[in-house]
């Protein structure tokens, strides 16, 4: 489950930079430095992000939401590696920082890095696995206590059943067989009622054949 989530975490992030790389082509196309800015600021805002920036074909960073830009962000990469998509965790602020890069227009218009730090990755995870598990273990509880009452019902029935028959043996025939149910022990009930039915009514013909 925690994967799952951690995989559901992972494609949003990627959402949102891909929403940031599409609306960073158009701004990008017609040089507007102070929309690319605000772009940039606004998605640095979203819940649970740690920075946004841009930067061009060249790898030079042409927006951020951070004010000043820190060389710990700039990664080296060849010309292939900007045409491609990519994660990584690395640290900033002593903290742990997840980024999703995605790039511009296949890689011809620059890229746009999104980074959301670690921990809240980890309390949102957390925030949904915790109902899950207490969800889980409710049921299960409730299960075991349900499983609990109706294997004692079922055993009550049984000694029931069982008491009836030894009275039947012992040669008691005048009372009935309690039946409350027609499922499996219900016909065991019907079944031994029959029984001490008939026993009854043989001991009755036998006795008035002496009788006579």
């Amino acid at each position: 489950m925690r994967v799952a989530l951690c995989s559901q975490i992972d494609q949003r992030a990627s959402a949102i930079a891909t929403n940031l790389s599409n609306a960073a082509a158009g701004h990008g196309a017609g040089k507007n430095a102070l929309e690319l800015d605000a772009l940039v600021s606004r998605y640095g805002r979203l819940e649970g992000a740690t920075y946004a920036f841009i930067e061009n074909g060249k790898g030079k960073i042409v927006a951020d939401s951070l004010g000043i830009f820190p060389p710990a962000l700039r990664e080296p990469l060849s010309f292939g590696d900007r045409r491609e998509a990519y994660r990584r965790e690395l640290e900033f602020q002593g903290k742990t920082v997840h980024e999703t890069r995605v790039p511009i227009l296949k890689g011809q218009g620059g890229a746009v890095n999104v980074g959301f730090w670690g921990g809240a990755v980890e309390t949102e995870i957390q925030s949904t696995l915790f109902p899950l598990v207490g969800l889980i273990t409710f049921v299960f509880i409730v299960g075991m206590l349900l499983s609990v009452y109706l294997a004692r019902i079922m055993v009550q029935r049984i000694l029931r059943l069982t008491e009836s028959a030894e009275k039947i043996d012992r040669g008691n025939l005048e009372i009935a067989v309690g039946i409350d149910s027609y499922d499996e022990i219900g016909n065991l009930g019907h079944s031994i009622e029959r029984l001490r039915a008939s026993l009854k009514t043989a001991m009755s013909r036998l006795t008035s054949s002496r009788n006579q």
